[in-house]
């Protein structure tokens, strides 16, 4: 399996809201034929720095892409086909949808499209400068300059703050609350709350949940390799080990111990800043 170069920086106070982590990546060799996208509480946008990346859904075609951005999910993604070694790659935050990228983070959800169908000329006039640039730090420079641009230049976010809470709640307490906790906290309905979450997020909240759930004890899984799973079963919720797995499979299409076999190392394979800080 090809090594991998990471790269990152702390990211803009200003962006700090919007964006998680700002990473490059380069293999020393051809990449794995195959990588998991895996849900997560961010979108991603990815900037190559040679030839297109390949991205497909399960059982769907592979699309091309030089620069994409996708939206929340529930299942994994497919990435790879390509001969791509190298790129730049962002997660951000559903509150960078409308701010940094213009739209609603629904219309991005479950699905990837090219950068220049959001940003226009600005994200052809991006790759070109990025493929350019002598360095990593002089990238990094490029995105955050145009990320700034669109910063100051975004008009105020029409997200209903009950609809923020809801995200908030659920992401801090790692998909743990219940959806009528979430809706008897915000004064609504169930059926209201769920509507209108899957409207703004693209995800009802049940599923995000869930991602979120998975998400925390995969990030423990990269931080504890060798732990049992039962006991990443137990840490996280899930009522044993079969329901782990089960949840596994649904959301990364493999279980855990497979996907450690098969994924790293890799530009997942390491511990963002918003993980480090925390006790996901």
């Amino acid at each position: 399996m090809a090594g991998i170069e990471l790269h990152t920086r702390p990211v803009h106070p200003a962006l700090r809201p919007y964006v998680g982590d700002v990473t490059g990546y380069a293999y020393d060799a051809d990449p794995p034929p195959l990588h998991r996208g895996l849900p997560s509480r961010f979108l991603t946008l990815v900037v190559t720095l040679d030839d297109p990346l390949g991205i497909a859904w399960p059982g769907g075609p592979v699309e091309k892409y030089d620069a994409g951005v996708g939206g929340l999910h529930s299942t994994a993604v497919h990435i790879g086909q390509t001969p791509s070694r190298a790129g730049v790659q962002l997660a951000l935050t559903p509150a960078a949808a409308r701010v940094l990228l213009g739209l609603p983070p629904a219309e991005l959800a479950s699905t990837v499209v090219g950068l220049d169908e959001v940003l226009g000329q600005p994200a052809h006039e991006l790759t070109e400068q990025l493929r350019e640039a002598p360095t990593w730090e002089r990238r990094f420079d490029l995105l955050e300059e145009l990320l700034l641009r669109r910063w100051s230049a975004a008009s105020a976010s029409e997200i209903r703050p009950e609809l923020g809470w809801a995200w908030q709640r659920l992401r801090d307490s790692g998909g743990a609350i219940a959806v009528q906790t979430l809706a008897d906290e915000v004064g609504w309905s169930r059926r209201h709350l769920t509507d209108r979450f899957t409207a703004e997020f693209g995800l009802p909240p049940k599923v995000a949940g869930r991602v979120l759930r998975f998400e925390r004890a995969l990030t423990r899984l990269r931080q504890q390799p060798a732990l049992r799973l039962a006991d990443l079963a137990a840490l996280f919720g899930y009522a044993d080990q079969a329901h782990l797995t089960r949840e596994w499979r649904a959301i990364a299409g493999c279980t855990p111990r497979e996907w450690l076999a098969e994924e790293l190392p890799n530009v997942q394979d390491f511990v963002p800043a918003w993980a480090r800080d925390s006790e996901a």
